[in-house]
C-alpha cells in the first residue's frame, strides 16, 4: 500500500518551510541592515547548495541503497544549522549558518521525491494527488506567518521557521523505505541518457526556467512592501499563486491522458514569459499583480509536475535517485542560483521593472531550447511525454 498520508505530511512540512523561509526570511534580513546584495547571496546559497549537495547525496543513496536514512540526517542537521540564525546578524555567522542548512536540507527532497515514485509505482499519475499538501503547507505557513508578522516583530520568521523544521524532521522518522523499480533489461546509462538531445534540451530549459523565477522567490515580498501593500497581503499574493498551483496539481493526472508532457512544458513557459513582465510593469495594479499570481499555476505546478514526470520516465531504476538529483541541481539550484544572483545586481542598478524583464529573457530562452532540442516525435516509446 502507498503511505499516502505519511508521504503527504512531509510535503506538507517541507513546503511549509518554503512558505516561511523565501517570503519572510528576506525582510527579516533586510531588517538587520542587509543590502540587497548580502541578501541576495545568503538567499543564493540555498541555489548553491542544490547544485551541490543533491548529487552527492543522490549518489551516496544509490551505492547504500539507503534513501530514508540520508532524509532523517538531513533533517536533524538542517535544523541545527538554522540554530545559528539565534546566535548572529553578522554577515558571516549568516553566511554559516546558511551554507550549513542548506547544504543538508537540499539533500532530502529529490530522495523523497524518488521514494514517492517507487511507492507509487504503476500508480505514477497519483504523485500530483500527494504533492498537493506540499502546497497546502505552503498556504498555510504563509498566510499563517503574514497575519502573525502584523503584530509581531520580524524576528518571529525565526522561531516559526524553526517550529516547522522540527515538523520536518518528525515526518522524516516515520517515512517507510520503498523498494526501487525494477529496471528495463537494455538500461541505459547516466551518460548514454544526457546524450540524448531531448534530454539536454530539458534540462536546459529547466535550468532558464529556475533562473526566471530567481527575482520573484528573493525580492517579490520587499517588492511589495515597497510599493505600499502591508505583509497580510503580501501573505495572501504568495498564496494566491499556490492556489493557482494547487489547482493544476488536482488536474493533472485527468490532463496528462490528453496533453503530452511536452506540450505542457512549452505552455509554461509561454506563461513565465508573460508573468515576469506584468510583475516588473504592473506594480501599480492590484489587478495585474493577482493575474500573474494565478499564471503560478503554470510557471510552476505544472511545469514542475510535468518535468518531474519526465525525469521520471527518462531516468529508471537505478537512475532515478540520481535522475531527481540531476534535475534539482540544475533547475533549483544553478538555474536558480543565477538568477538570484543577478537580480541582487540588477535590483540595486537597474531597478525592479528590468530585474523582471530579465526573468522574461529567461524563460523565453528556455522555450525557444525546448522547441529547438526536444522534437515532437523523439519519445514516441515513452507514452505521452513526447
Amino acid at each position: 500500500m502507498v503511505p499516502y498520508w505519511r508521504l503527504s505530511a512531509y510535503y506538507f512540512f517541507y513546503f511549509a518551510f518554503v512558505g516561511a523561509f523565501s517570503p519572510y526570511f528576506t525582510l527579516y534580513l533586510q531588517s538587520v541592515s542587509l543590502s540587497a546584495t548580502d541578501i541576495a547571496i545568503l538567499m543564493s546559497l540555498t541555489q548553491l547548495m542544490r547544485v551541490l549537495a543533491p548529487n552527492l547525496w543522490g549518489w551516496l543513496a544509490e551505492k547504500l541503497g539507503a534513501r530514508v536514512a540520508i532524509v532523517r540526517l538531513s533533517a536533524i542537521a538542517a535544523l541545527a544549522g538554522f540554530a545559528g540564525f539565534f546566535l548572529t546578524t553578522e554577515f558571516t555567522g549568516l553566511f554559516a549558518a546558511m551554507a550549513l542548512m542548506a547544504f543538508f536540507w537540499s539533500a532530502a527532497l529529490p530522495l523523497v521525491e524518488g521514494l514517492t515514485f517507487s511507492h507509487l509505482g504503476t500508480a505514477a499519475h497519483r504523485y500530483g494527488s500527494i504533492r498537493v499538501w506540499g502546497s497546502v503547507g505552503f498556504i498555510a505557513a504563509v498566510l499563517g506567518l503574514g497575519y502573525l508578522l502584523d503584530h509581531l516583530p520580524i524576528d518571529a520568521v525565526l522561531w516559526v521557521t524553526a517550529a516547522i523544521l522540527a515538523g520536518i524532521l518528525v515526518c522524516a522518522l516515520v517515512v517507510p523505505e520503498a523498494a526501487r523499480a525494477p529496471e528495463p533489461r537494455a538500461a541505459a546509462s547516466m551518460g548514454e541518457t544526457l546524450r540524448r538531445p531531448e534530454v539536454r534540451a530539458l534540462l536546459g530549459a529547466c535550468f532558464l526556467m529556475s533562473a526566471a523565477h530567481g527575482a520573484l522567490y528573493v525580492f517579490y515580498s520587499i517588492f511589495l512592501v515597497e510599493h505600499g501593500y502591508d505583509t497580510s497581503l503580501v501573505g495572501w499574493m504568495w498564496t494566491l499563486g499556490v492556489l493557482a498551483e494547487i489547482v493544476v496539481f488536482m488536474l493533472m493526472p485527468r490532463l496528462v491522458r490528453y496533453v503530452r508532457l511536452r506540450t505542457i512544458l512549452l505552455f509554461a513557459f509561454v506563461c513565465a514569459v508573460l508573468r515576469f513582465a506584468m510583475i516588473g510593469w504592473g506594480a501599480d495594479s492590484l489587478a495585474l499583480l493577482v493575474l500573474a499570481q494565478l499564471l503560478h499555476g503554470a510557471t510552476f505546478g505544472a511545469y514542475h509536475a510535468a518535468a518531474i514526470a519526465v525525469v521520471n520516465l527518462w531516468f529508471p531504476g537505478r537512475l532515478q535517485s540520481r535522475g531527481q538529483a540531476l534535475y534539482g541541481s540544475i533547475s533549483f539550484g544553478a538555474g536558480g542560483m543565477l538568477g538570484g544572483l543577478l537580480s541582487g545586481y540588477t535590483w540595486e542598478t537597474l531597478g525592479a521593472a528590468w530585474t523582471y524583464t530579465m526573468g522574461s529573457v529567461f524563460a523565453l530562452a528556455g522555450l525557444v531550447w525546448l522547441l529547438a532540442g526536444w522534437r515532437v516525435a523523439a519519445d514516441a516509446d515513452e507514452g505521452r511525454a513526447g
